[in-house]
C-alpha cells in the first residue's frame, strides 16, 4: 500500500506504524470534572470497527516521525485523503 505523504511524497506503508482511529486526536480535557473518569473510559477502549471509509492515524516512523491522518477504505484499502495530523487537530484542511 503506497501512502501520499503530504510533504514527501508516496511511500511505502511499511516506514510506518497503524496506530488506530484518528479519534484519538480529540482526547478528553475535561480531568477535573465528575465525569472524567467515564469521558476517558470511553476514549481508551471504546472503538467503532468501521466497514468503509474510516479516518486513521499513522505515524512515519522510518521516515520524517511525522503524524497522519489517513482517510482509507478498510473493505478496498483504497486511500482517498491524507493529511498532517497537526493540520487535522487545528481544523485546517476540513471539509476539503
Amino acid at each position: 500500500m503506497i501512502i501520499n505523504h503530504p510533504l514527501l511524497g508516496p511511500r511505502d506503508s511499511e516506514e510506518f506504524v497503524y496506530l488506530g482511529s484518528a479519534d484519538l486526536i480529540k482526547r478528553p480535557t475535561n480531568w477535573e470534572q465528575d465525569a472524567s473518569a467515564e469521558d476517558f473510559y470511553q476514549y481508551q477502549y471504546i472503538r467503532e470497527n468501521i466497514a468503509g471509509d474510516h479516518r486513521e492515524l499513522w505515524y512515519h516512523e522510518q521516515g520524517d516521525q511525522s503524524w497522519l491522518v489517513v482517510t482509507r477504505n478498510t473493505l478496498s484499502h483504497e486511500i482517498l485523503k491524507v493529511e498532517l495530523a497537526q493540520d487535522v487537530s487545528r481544523g485546517i484542511g476540513r471539509g476539503k
